[in-house]
């Protein structure tokens, strides 16, 4: 009696893992060249990496082979261990790249900071043996460690793949969720590799603060200037026009305040990342706003003989905000590298903004030099 046909369906599935083995690739189903086999492995949770170790206690020896795919043919994966901390900042490092001969080597790097990575002939371990090889798009990074601390059966480990190598040092990777997750606890008895999960919360954050700084300086601000500039021009939206401009630009202080407060946050949750003209601008711009604020509170009367100068005060401070606030919206754009259609929609934000300025900008001076030729034409009466 014949077999059933496969549905079309599943016979697809089929045959895309067949042709595909890396999307159902786990540890336990990976072999090496070298035949080697080792006691434990783990699926790790990000990056689509695997890990494989077999640990001695007597001489307290581990011997680990690390499995990811690089960013890109010509990139570097790496893998960690921290004997001090959790991630990256402290890690006592093995990188596996592709030298300027295109043969796969290992080198050792001592990180003590996101700013400071050395190359180090001397770890937190030692280094008996490494070797590494590139082959159907994963590198595979082997090495002897001889860690310095016998009974020491739980480890902190962080792993991680980049997208180059320049003159024999490893490119910068990303900040994408993946790799900010790329960390955790081994336990080389039980086998565990427990992921810290605080990298998704982080980019939550992240997200929270750029929407923040956008909404306000990116959108508000520029909103109540446009309401200040061009509103006052005509008598019957007075004082209408100033208690707009006042709650617009209230509003963008309020929530910028909430977004700088994030940003503070999240720097002093990330050491040894600092963005430095993103973060020094976001500081001058709430400095100038909290001035902007107090000034409205200072105000002098339009008799006043000092209102001419507070008024080119306040006129130049608020362009040169906007200014810096365009500015910074976009450098946070490019840290935080959301997908396109964000970046385009501030954009046309930006330009509809722009096309309603420019044409207001325009019946202004109509409004202007009408007034003028009243006044000039206006015969005179004794």
């Amino acid at each position: 009696m014949s077999s059933p046909p496969i549905p079309f369906p599943v016979f697809l599935v089929i045959a895309s893992l067949l042709i595909s083995p890396s999307l159902s690739q786990t540890c336990s189903s990976q072999k090496f060249t070298n035949n080697k086999v080792y006691t434990r492995c783990s699926d790790l949770p990000a990056l689509k990496s695997f890990l494989h170790w077999t640990y001695n206690a007597e001489n307290s020896t581990l011997d680990v082979a690390f499995v990811a795919p690089p960013d890109k043919p010509d990139g570097w994966i790496a893998w960690a261990i921290n004997p001090k901390d959790t991630g990256m900042v402290g890690a006592q490092t093995l990188f596996a790249f592709k030298n300027s001969k295109g043969e796969m080597v290992v080198k050792a790097y001592d990180i003590s900071s996101y700013t400071s990575i050395k190359e180090s002939s001397k770890l937190w371990f030692d280094v008996k043996v490494s070797a590494a090889e590139f082959s159907g798009g994963l590198m595979r990074l082997f090495a002897t460690l001889v860690l310095p601390e016998k009974g020491k059966t739980t480890l902190n480990h962080v792993w991680q793949v980049g997208p180059s190598v320049s003159n024999g040092f490893p490119a910068k990777h990303d900040f994408q969720p993946g790799n900010l997750n790329s960390k955790g606890t081994l336990d080389l008895l039980s086998g565990e590799s427990k992921s810290g999960a605080s990298g998704d919360s982080k980019v939550k954050r992240k997200n929270i603060h750029g929407i923040l700084n956008a909404i306000s300086w990116g959108i508000l601000f520029p909103i109540g200037i446009i309401i200040a500039r061009y509103l006052r021009t005509f008598e019957s939206a007075d004082p209408a026009w100033f208690y707009l401009h006042v709650s617009c630009q209230c509003s963008a202080y309020i929530i910028g305040v909430a977004g700088w407060a994030t940003g503070l946050k999240l720097g002093s949750e990330s050491k040894g990342i600092t963005y430095n003209t993103h973060r020094n601008i976001g500081i001058a711009l709430f400095s100038l706003a909290t001035l902007q604020v107090f000034a409205l509170l200072l105000r002098p009367k339009k008799d006043n003989k000092y209102r001419f100068y507070w008024n080119i005060y306040h006129h130049g401070v608020g362009y040169t905000m906007l200014v810096l606030s365009l500015i910074n919206v976009f450098k946070g754009l490019d840290i935080l590298d959301p997908a396109t259609k964000w970046r385009s929609a501030y954009i046309g934000i930006l330009v509809v903004l722009g096309a309603i300025a420019l044409l207001l900008e325009v019946i202004t001076w109509i409004v202007v030099l009408r007034r003028k030729s009243n006044k000039s034409t206006k015969p005179y009466d004794g």
